[in-house]
């Protein structure tokens, strides 16, 4: 089983990099949340994954042996409520973007900034 997660987390780490270096911004989100999602599913799968015992450590015991540790469960549930707040945001920023600019290539949204006169920002290739 820990071979097929390790499979089903590089497959979508790899697709969700591919969506992010995309030109066009909807595919850019896409692979960020695909991203979030399959850094999710790391940090749950490190809290094991095929055991069947409740969280409970018994009297006398200091560790917990035999069941799934509950805090990558915490953060992994808190993780998934601010990712689809960050996407549902995301998805509003690009649709009034894409009203406003009337494109949804990031090459000519960055063509159309105002030419800066910030020494620290690089200045816009003409390609």
């Amino acid at each position: 089983m820990n071979y097929w997660m390790a499979l089903t987390l590089g497959t979508v780490i790899a697709a969700g990099s591919y969506l992010v270096l995309s030109r066009d911004l909807l595919r850019s989100v896409i692979g960020l949340s695909l991203l979030g999602s399959a850094i999710n599913l790391l940090v749950f799968s490190a809290g094991r994954l095929n055991t069947q015992a409740p969280p409970i450590i018994r009297e006398g015991e200091t560790i917990l042996s035999a069941a799934a540790n509950p805090l990558p469960q915490a953060l992994v549930l808190t993780a998934i409520v601010i990712g689809f707040s960050l996407l549902c945001f995301s998805l509003v920023l690009i649709i009034r973007l894409v009203q406003l600019a009337k494109t949804r290539d990031s090459d000519q949204l960055r063509s159309a900034e105002p030419v800066s006169s910030d020494a620290l920002k690089p200045p816009l290739s003409e390609d």
